[in-house]
């Protein structure tokens, strides 16, 4: 399982955006036990919770898919390719997790704590992370149509790793997400993906986007201080009402211009 979810993600992060889109879960049998059952029970992992006194607990490679874990103390806890998909962790504290590789499909992630969690690789299609809190976190994975609305990304790491080339272009793929409200301050979203991301009223301030793909997003409303916008892709893109814009860095840099949305229809 471990392989096959290490040779997914480092096809579709390091493939093109069409690419992306059809190789992430190519090879991966979704209706399967391992994907779709818990082999453990919510009383079994509080016990290994109350036994580890304290203690991060071991939960790697483990299928938990479905399972109620919400409001659990999974602080710094291990769980590096574990299935979690349609799972309901609202409110569990997963601060500094190791989530690498882990798969997340439709999960329910809503006011969760996943300060500095590990999320390398991690597949979180359409899952709820709506209020929760990734500040200093890893994205670098797919978070395609999930809900993030509310959240807190402050220093959020889901920049591209441009030194780590012999592995491809690894980076956050946002595509189709809502982050409507969503506090960005200080993110690193350098050459991340974020086509027809919702941005309305976010906040933008000193995030880097250099590089990145915003085409078709909604930034209306969004607060832009201090935000890098050089080579940034803005085709289609709603810059409407934006909060700070003369305060943004390389706004002239933008590729695509000419294809924005800087007006309103109505």
């Amino acid at each position: 399982m471990r392989r096959l979810a290490l040779s997914l993600m480092l096809a579709a992060l390091a493939a093109g955006p069409a690419a992306a889109e059809q190789d992430l879960l190519l090879g991966a049998d979704m209706a399967s036990p391992a994907m779709t059952q818990a082999e453990m029970s919510r009383a079994d992992i509080e016990a290994m919770i109350t036994a580890a006194h304290g203690k991060p607990i071991d939960l790697h490679d483990k299928a938990l898919s479905g399972l109620d874990l919400s409001g659990l103390n999974l602080r710094g806890a291990n769980l590096r390719t574990a299935r979690l998909n349609k799972a309901n962790l609202r409110g569990a504290d997963l601060g500094g997790a190791n989530l690498e590789q882990a798969w997340f499909i439709k999960a329910d992630l809503s006011g969760a704590k996943l300060m500095d969690a590990r999320m390398f690789g991690i597949t979180a299609r359409d899952a709820n992370l709506s209020g929760a809190d990734l500040s200093r976190s890893m994205p670098i994975g797919d978070f395609k149509g999930a809900n993030m609305s509310g959240a807190t990304l402050v220093d959020l790491r889901g920049g591209a790793d441009i030194k780590n080339q012999s592995m491809g272009l690894m980076r956050a793929v946002f595509v189709s997400v809502n982050l409507t409200g969503a506090n960005l301050k200080g993110a690193n979203l350098g050459r991340s993906r974020l086509e027809y991301a919702d941005l309305t009223d976010a906040d933008l301030t000193n995030v880097m986007l250099m590089g990145s793909d915003l085409s078709g997003a909604n930034l209306t409303g969004a607060t832009v201080t201090g935000a890098d916008f050089k080579n940034v892709d803005v085709s289609g893109a709603r810059l409407i009402g934006l909060k700070g814009q003369d305060g943004a860095k390389d706004w002239s840099a933008r590729v695509n211009v000419d294809r924005a949305i800087t007006r309103s229809a109505n």
